[in-house]
């Protein structure tokens, strides 16, 4: 209400539930947070098979910030859904059209709501949601706009960011990074500069989206447009790349991210662990194992898999809980086993062919080498760290 929209948004940071910071840019106009706490919920759900926090919790949370979408942005005189004026993850991008991770988790947002309001119309009807509401939603999801760049064949980021002058990566030292303690905000917002994974980022969360409407190759022109300009002024950064990276065959540069995220506070790769702990960059290096290595997704009630391991890995284990089945998953350099711990049998995906578990005996499946492509650059100074490559770059 008191920034003038329906529904409800969350805040940008806050330590009792308000909103903690005043008006920036980077923060207020970063709405994408409210699709990110309803996509945890989907997810709880449906990993869970929590029927009941579905019923008490997730439909108000998912109707609520379905209005916020659905008030925030409009539709253009030829029936395109554009939500205007908003941060995406990358705070170095502020105030934008169409921000591409932001439209697609609003969409993922939108169809989610009227899928749950179908679930449960006594709760949706205790909330005022009728089936015009419900169409609406539906309709601004299928519709939302999604930036392309033709000429050069990659996704933007936000409309128009292909456009924009690229930062000079050449002229900028080692010791002008992050570039926010030495560059005015308003220099790095004209420029193609990107803090912290973004379009890759959406690559990842909304990545049925991405399965459905591109190739390999252009999932792979998409990561390597984006590599040289992402400078990882913040450490949610490198797991996310990590698992786009193991997505598009370069394992090596997965495995430096993941090293990365892994290192950052035990190695204090950003020489401020004494303020502190990095708790996403340490949950996000199970995500880059799990996710990245693992090849693990969600797909619908089920679990598909695609793993790859880089050379300097020659084993990965890990379990997950997933609809009261217990599963271990083993990963080596040309196979995957799977073995059911507990509950009933699972039918999962790997790489795409259906396969059963049961707790007969694991089930042991081969591995495909990935498609070598050129690995794409980082820009200067800006290379995945570890303990080892900090002293290499400091020297």
């Amino acid at each position: 209400a008191q920034l003038g929209l329906g529904g409800a948004a969350f805040p940008w940071r806050t330590i009792d539930g308000s909103e903690g910071s005043a008006y920036w840019p980077a923060g207020t106009a970063a709405f994408h947070v409210a699709a990110d706490i309803a996509h945890a919920v989907v997810r709880y759900t449906a990993v869970t098979g929590d029927t009941g926090f579905e019923r008490e919790t997730a439909v108000e949370i998912l109707v609520e910030t379905a209005r916020l979408w659905r008030s925030l942005g409009h539709h253009d005189p030829h029936g395109v859904f554009h939500i205007d004026g908003v941060t995406g993850p990358d705070e170095y991008s502020a105030v934008v059209d169409d921000n591409t991770y932001t439209n697609l988790m609003a969409r993922s947002n939108l169809l989610a709501a009227a899928d749950v309001c179908a679930r449960h119309p006594g709760e949706a009807a205790r909330l005022g949601v009728g089936e015009e509401e419900a169409a609406a939603w539906r309709d601004a999801a299928e519709s939302v706009h999604i930036p392309y760049n033709e000429e050069i064949g990659v996704h933007e980021q936000h409309t128009g960011f292909t456009r924009h002058q690229r930062w000079d990566f050449e002229g900028t030292r080692a010791g002008q990074y992050p570039l926010l303690l030495h560059f005015p905000y308003f220099d790095i917002y004209r420029k193609q500069v990107v803090k912290q994974a973004d379009l890759v980022l959406a690559m990842y969360t909304c990545g049925t989206w991405f399965d459905a409407h591109c190739d390999e190759d252009q999932l792979a022109a998409n990561f390597a447009y984006y590599e040289p300009l992402t400078v990882r002024d913040s450490s949610l950064s490198a797991c996310c790349q990590a698992v786009v990276a193991v997505r598009t065959g370069h394992l090596r540069l997965a495995y430096e991210y993941a090293t990365e995220a892994a290192l950052m506070d035990l190695a204090d790769l950003e020489h401020n662990t004494r303020d502190g702990l990095h708790i996403a960059s340490l949950a996000g290096t199970w995500v880059a194992l799990v996710a990245g290595f693992g090849g693990t997704r969600r797909q619908g009630d089920g679990l598909r898999f695609a793993p790859r391991l880089p050379e300097r890995l020659s084993r990965l284990v890990f379990r997950l809980q997933f609809r009261g089945r217990g599963l271990r998953v083993e990963i080596v350099s040309d196979a995957a086993t799977y073995s059911l711990l507990s509950g009933d049998p699972l039918t999962v995906h790997h790489y795409g062919t259906e396969a059963h578990v049961n707790g007969d005996e694991p089930l042991t499946l081969p591995v495909p080498a990935p498609e070598r492509r050129p690995t794409p650059e980082q820009p200067p100074h800006r290379r995945p760290r570890s303990a080892a490559g900090r002293e290499q770059d400091e020297g």
